[in-house]
């Protein structure tokens, strides 16, 4: 990969260890979203930040965090990874709306409205019936738009989806799903929402989760290629990236955690298939950070000039953080105007 691409993978929730960052820099990676909650609420997710300040102290060597979008320029320059943290759930602000400002005062950047389930925000994509956004859903769009928290949607409901890029003033992300066009899982999006995304200047990162392909653990790296040619057609070539959702060396728990949370006694399918009730084998050609570059060659080898690689592989998440994910007014946020 060209060393003055700046590399982003839009979405990771792997088992955090020294082998894994390691291989994050092998890969040629520059800056990783990480999940820190999915059903935790605001004392839990608060707990998730304080190990990632232990790791940030015990691997300083390798990883530094991203508290602004300008913060990963300089976790490049200085050749370690820098992390995004991101809420898959707006569980972590609980029933309070002064929660995102104090959220994204400790690095929150990124929040999905929903995770599948219906939340007090919007509809999940699980749902049988999506009522769109709710009135506590209206006003923290607007907070997240005024303290710079992007708003991802990539487990809502179409509805939900459609209704929160129309009432957000900043670009709205799915930072991990694909066009149902080429494979109909629930959470992947329809042509209208990808259309919307375009519209809204946000961005579709592409997920490599098999559950997401065609085909599963059997996708072909053509067939994705396929797809993102496709998508880059449609929705401009600027709009799209990568985010991987990939959970590394993650235990069948976590996997229960990410399904059940609390809600639910019994193993929720998601997909509607029993056979997805465990982790999915792994793409024969991305199973790891370390297969980003194949990625890229493939790309290149469908007629992508470097430029446009370059914003495929991490320049346009770049470009949407500078300017969805960085605080209006900051300064005057808690201090007022003086």
């Amino acid at each position: 990969m060209n060393p003055d691409w700046t590399v982003v993978d839009g979405l990771q929730y792997s088992a955090w260890s020294r082998e894994i960052f390691e291989q994050m820099h092998e890969g040629g990676l520059d800056c990783v979203h990480v999940t820190i909650a999915y059903h935790e609420n605001t004392r839990e997710t608060l707990i998730r930040l304080g190990e990632w300040n232990q790791r940030f102290e015990s691997m300083s060597d390798l990883i530094r965090p991203v508290f602004n979008p300008s913060d990963i320029a300089v976790a490049k320059a200085e050749g370690k990874i820098g992390i995004i943290f991101g809420a898959q759930n707006c569980s972590p602000i609980e029933d309070d709306i002064r929660l995102v400002e104090l959220m994204r005062r400790l690095g929150l950047m990124i929040m999905q409205l929903t995770y599948n389930n219906q939340s007090l925000l919007a509809c999940g994509c699980y749902e049988d019936d999506d009522s769109g956004l709710t009135r506590f859903g209206k006003q923290v769009i607007k907070e997240m738009n005024r303290v710079g928290m992007v708003i991802d949607m990539s487990h809502s409901a179409e509805r939900s989806t459609l209704e929160a890029i129309d009432y957000s003033e900043s670009p709205v992300i799915v930072s991990h799903a694909n066009p149902s066009h080429f494979h109909p899982a629930l959470r992947n999006k329809s042509n209208t929402v990808i259309d919307a995304i375009a519209a809204n200047e946000g961005i579709l990162g592409f997920s490599l989760y098999p559950f997401h392909l065609k085909n599963g653990p059997q996708c072909s790296l053509d067939d994705f290629c396929d797809m993102v040619v496709w998508t880059a057609e449609r929705m401009g070539v600027e709009r799209i990236g990568l985010g991987s959702d990939l959970c590394q060396n993650q235990p069948q728990s976590v996997l229960e955690w990410m399904r059940n949370g609390r809600w639910s006694k019994t193993m929720d399918y998601g997909e509607g298939s029993s056979g997805n009730a465990g982790w999915p084998d792994s793409l024969s050609w991305f199973s790891d950070s370390r297969d980003f570059p194949g990625i890229a060659s493939a790309l290149a080898n469908r007629g992508f000039s470097d430029t446009d690689l370059g914003n495929i592989m991490g320049g346009n998440w770049v470009d949407l953080l500078t300017r969805a994910g960085a605080p209006a007014a900051r300064d005057h946020l808690v201090h007022g105007n003086s």
